[in-house]
Order: structure tokens, then sequence, then C-alpha cells
């Protein structure tokens, strides 16, 4: 019998077929290609399952899984077959979920796979060994192109930022006359009538306490980059980080000498280093440390089925994607709770909402 699934669950399905089926995966470059003299040999995957930790064990034309309740050996030609029918079912499917293909739910039975995502705690999809089952794996986190594609930040509520009115006086009835305009483009409608009415949004801080002190770590006054970006991209519309970074190495909110920022790319060396922690696993809402997480790759769906691989041992190439390929979003402005005019401690503020995803 059928069954249905999200994009988003069938591509971390597709990935972890396509690499068994495959046995390597390409390295991805700065602009979101294959480097094909940087290819990763795929000796095992880990995967939590429903009955607990299972090893997928590459050998020749075969695949030996390992786990508490199973022992099998399937042919990887068979999870290559799999893999194209989901890719195929993915791509032509006009909604986010998508019935399994013919044949599909009957393979997944005979080697016992009933969870299409993993159920981990450390927000990996699977553990990946290369070159050798004996070399320790490499944590993984899928994101694909198709359906909704995570991002690197969605902190809800607790990731808004708070901006001062300054300027004018507001009433009440002023207050509910800005907060009440609606519209495709309500929080920039609602800016500029607080400009029209003789105020403006000066930039005080985070508006969680916990988000405020992970933010710190990479710098005390980094909260002050983040303000100003997402300033900017409200109202003028810029949503790439690396753009917008350049806006802010103009206005340099941090008031650093010009050394600094040309010479030592103090704003790009700190926004990568905040892109990086956010893409292992760093969350508004935690308590972030510094710590390296469990996440030490991302794996991407491409359109045509390709998958690519980025590594956060590859240094500089994995936080100059991140860093050329991440931009602002907008976030729901009911859910989140951002974009009108309230009062707090008798001053009234105007939050926004930082989201960060990927191209």
């Amino acid at each position: 019998m059928a069954f249905d699934a999200t994009k988003k669950e069938w591509s971390e399905l597709y990935s972890f077929f396509r690499l068994i089926a495959d046995g390597y995966v390409a390295c991805g470059t700065i602009d979101k290609k294959a480097d094909e003299e940087n290819i990763l040999p795929v000796a095992m995957i880990t995967r939590e399952e429903h009955d607990g930790t299972r090893r997928y064990i590459l050998s020749g034309d075969d695949v030996h899984i390992v786990g508490e309740n199973i022992d099998m050996t399937v042919p990887r030609a068979r999870f290559s077959e799999i893999a194209a029918k989901v890719l195929d079912a993915v791509r032509v499917a006009e909604t986010n979920d998508v019935v399994s293909p013919d044949g599909v739910e009957e393979f997944l039975d005979e080697i016992k796979l009933f969870d299409l995502e993993a159920k981990t705690e450390d927000r990996t999809d699977y553990y990946v060994s290369f070159y050798s089952d004996k070399i320790p794996p490499v944590g993984v986190s899928v994101r694909s192109c198709y359906g909704v594609c995570l991002p690197l930040l969605d902190g809800g509520r607790t990731a808004n930022l708070k901006y001062e009115l300054l300027g004018a006086k507001f009433s009440g009835p002023t207050v509910n006359k800005v907060n009440a305009v609606e519209g495709q483009s309500e929080v920039l409608e609602r800016i500029l009538m607080i400009e029209r009415l003789g105020a403006s949004l000066k930039y005080r801080d985070v508006a969680d306490k916990v988000f405020r002190a992970n933010v710190a770590m990479f710098d005390l006054q980094f909260h002050r980059i983040l303000g100003e970006m997402l300033r900017i991209m409200q109202t003028e519309g810029i949503t790439k980080v690396d753009e917008l970074v350049e806006q802010v190495k103009i206005v340099n909110p941090l008031k650093i000498k010009d050394e600094q920022i040309h010479k030592h790319h103090f704003y790009e060396y700190k926004m990568k280093q905040f892109l990086v922690a956010l893409a292992c696993g760093m969350r508004p809402a935690k308590i972030f440390n510094g710590l390296d997480s469990a996440i030490e790759a991302l794996m991407f769906v491409c359109e045509d089925g390709h998958l690519l691989c980025y590594r956060k041992a590859d240094k500089r190439l994995f936080e100059t994607f991140l860093y050329r390929n991440a931009v602002l979003m907008h976030g729901s402005v009911q859910k989140d709770k951002y974009g009108f005019i309230e009062k707090e401690n008798g001053v009234l503020y105007f939050k926004l909402n930082l989201k960060i995803g990927l191209l």
C-alpha cells in the first residue's frame, strides 16, 4: 500500500540511497558545482533506525547491513534503482507531499527501514565514513533543492532584534495606526510610516537573553553587526549576506579602524564564524559554548539528482561557500511576533526577525 511523505523526507532517503549506490560523493565548489578532482569514497554509512544504530558497509557490488535485529547483504544496484524512482517522483510532484513510487515500500520493508528521516538528538541525518570504515564517521546534515530547505537560522521569536523609536513621541492611537498597516510588505510599510511621522529606529539589543549570549561568543558587539544587516535588508531589499556585509563595512557600526576593515577583513571574518556555527547546529534558544557539534558536513541534493558534499574539515571552502550563498529571509510576522511597535518598561520598540537561509 502506497504512503505519502514530504519532499524533505524523500530527499534524505534519496541522498542516503544514492551514496550507497554510487559509493562516492563529489565535494562541492563555492559556486555549487561538483569538484571532479575532489571525490570522497564512501566506505560505510551509520544511521539511527527504529531498532537502534545500523551500519551499512559497502563491499564491492554489495552493501552489508548490520544492526541489532538485522544482518543481511543487498546488491547496491537495488539501492540505485530505488533512488532513481524516488528522485523521479519528487521531481514531477506538484505538491510537497509525494506518494511512494511502485516498489519502494516493498524494498523498505525488505531492508526493515521504516523511518524516512532518522531520529537523532544531535541534528545529524546520518554519519558517513569516507575512505575506510575504520575512519571515524562524519556527521551529515542533508539539504535539498526540493521541498522546504531547512534554514541555517530559524529561531522564531527568540531570534528577534530590538530597535528603539527615537525622535518623536507616539500616542496610543498613533501606535495602533502604525501596527494596523497590512499587506505583502507590511513591515517595510510600517517602518516608512514611522519615519514619515518623524521618528527613527535605533538598534538596541537582542530580544532573547540566550541568543544574546550566544551571539556574544563571536564578539561582544557582534549583535550590532546583525542589527545593521537586518535594518538594511528590510529597508533596502538586499538579502545576500556577502552584499550586506559590504554595506555594513560602509556604515561601520562598530566604529573600528579602516585597517581592520580592509586589511584584516574584520566584518567578513566574524560573519563567516557565525555562519559556520549555525551550519553546524547552533540554535538561538539553546546555550552555545563554542564546542564543535556532531554536524561536520552538509550534503546537498541538487536538481539533477547529484549530491554535493561540503565538509567542515575543508575550512576555507566550507566558510566561503556559506558566506557567498547565505541570505537573510523574511520570517512569518504573526508566528515570529515582530514588525510592530510595542512598549517595554515605558519605551517603544520595533522588533525585526533574523532568519538566515541558503540560496
